[in-house]
């Protein structure tokens, strides 16, 4: 059986404020309400990030929308939300993140097969000039993929 996906939300500023270095898929803890809100694709990752605290690795400023129809269930939307990851897999991030510049940033919010999934992204932040240079090469890209489809 194929894996279906189906994206909920992205964190396009990502790619473009880090390095990425590695990409983990985890598991997320969320409520009823949550999932429900979710479904009806109402989250953000524009200002989240990742850390890790007492050996376990949390998500925070993660927006989810409150479910319209829900009641009393309903969690903070920015609430810190515990991220499901293997004991080994948090053991080699708490490793890296001790060298200097790494951050945790979560890159998109997914369902798979039914289930909520982050994929979460080990990076190193780019400096403003890292930034320019990204953009220089994209643009010369784009205009060498534009000569190409008119010397044809």
């Amino acid at each position: 059986m194929a894996d279906s996906v189906k994206v909920i939300a992205k964190n396009k500023k990502a790619r473009h404020d880090y390095f990425i270095e590695e990409t983990y898929e985890c598991g997320i803890v969320l409520a009823g309400t949550e999932v429900k809100s979710l479904r009806q694709g109402k989250a953000s990752l524009k200002e989240s990030h990742a850390d890790i605290k007492d050996g376990e690795v949390y998500v925070y400023q993660m927006n989810i929308t409150p479910y319209e129809h829900g009641n009393i269930y309903n969690k903070d939307p920015l609430r810190p939300r515990k991220l499901l990851l293997h004991k080994q897999q948090i053991r080699k991030l708490i490793g890296l993140k001790q060298r200097e510049g790494y951050t945790l940033v979560p890159l998109s919010l997914y369902f798979k097969n039914g289930r909520v999934k982050l994929e979460l992204a080990l990076a190193k932040g780019k400096k403003l000039y890292d930034k320019r240079h990204t953009i220089a090469e994209r643009d010369a890209n784009r205009r060498i993929q534009k000569n190409l489809r008119h010397s044809v």
